[in-house]
């Protein structure tokens, strides 16, 4: 049968550490412009959402998978989704757990909406702009969901920083064994794990650049962005970079 490139990056190694120093760079880098600037979360994220919204329709617009383009995309929402939950989380005074409620909401109700209209959530699926922008729109609202919940459970959690990565890590590496040992959900998996990484990048980030006495190494936030945006640059430029395949005219497998 015959087969056609995604428009998103093979799953890979590579991918999930390219995504995880996306993860900590959106935390460290969001946290850049709204405490560090002092601009606030509000026109933080009016910031970040205007190249988020470029970059997206950028990308369902490219007629094929351009590796620069779908990670400046994934790092825009990264940051976005940092300021965001702040937003919601702080300013609009839900709290963490509100926070976490409310967008694990709109998480699920977008897989929902996305499984409905398309059969399937799965990656290997976005080959047309109506399935990438359910993918964009999954993505974002993944990783401001991510933020709420890192912040949960090293702040009100009491898993402090270290604790939260921990926390977050052990249960990425549950879901590897699921996947090694295990018939569960391919498709599952990845949107469990994809979530997991964003928690795991702010506690991570947040570990990096808050102060001593609240339990961080209190590095500069923007030396620490542009150590990581260098990070993921020299990975993307040495690591194979390919798009996902889809069997084109095989029915797509459901989740």
């Amino acid at each position: 049968m015959g087969h056609t490139a995604t428009k998103v990056p093979a799953i890979t190694l590579g991918f999930w550490m390219i995504k995880i120093l996306a993860t900590t760079l959106g935390e460290t880098g969001g946290d850049t412009l709204s405490m560090t600037y002092d601009l606030g979360y509000l026109v933080s994220s009016f910031i970040f959402f205007v190249p988020l919204a470029v970059l997206v329709l950028a990308q369902v617009r490219a007629t094929r998978f351009r590796p620069w383009l779908y990670w400046a995309t994934i790092v825009a929402s990264t940051t976005a989704g940092t300021t965001m939950a702040d937003l919601a989380t702080r300013s609009l005074g839900i709290g963490y757990p509100g926070g976490t409620l409310l967008l694990g909401a709109l998480v699920a109700g977008s897989l929902l909406v996305w499984k409905v209209v398309n059969g399937t959530v799965s990656v290997e699926t976005v080959v047309s702009a109506r399935t990438e922008v359910f993918y964009w729109l999954t993505i974002t609202f993944s990783q401001t969901l991510g933020t709420a919940l890192g912040d949960w459970a090293a702040d009100d959690g009491g898993f402090g920083y270290l604790g939260g990565a921990a926390l977050f890590g052990g249960l990425l590496l549950a879901v590897v064994a699921l996947w090694a040992f295990t018939r569960s959900s391919r498709v599952a998996l990845f949107w469990v794990a994809f979530v997991l990484t964003r928690p795991l990048g702010a506690t991570v980030g947040d570990f990096l650049d808050k102060p001593l006495a609240k339990g961080g190494l209190d590095f500069s936030r923007p030396l620490a962005t542009g150590v990581l945006v260098v990070g993921i640059v020299v990975l993307i430029a040495i690591l194979p970079q390919r798009a996902g395949r889809h069997p084109g005219s095989v029915a797509p497998a459901t989740s």
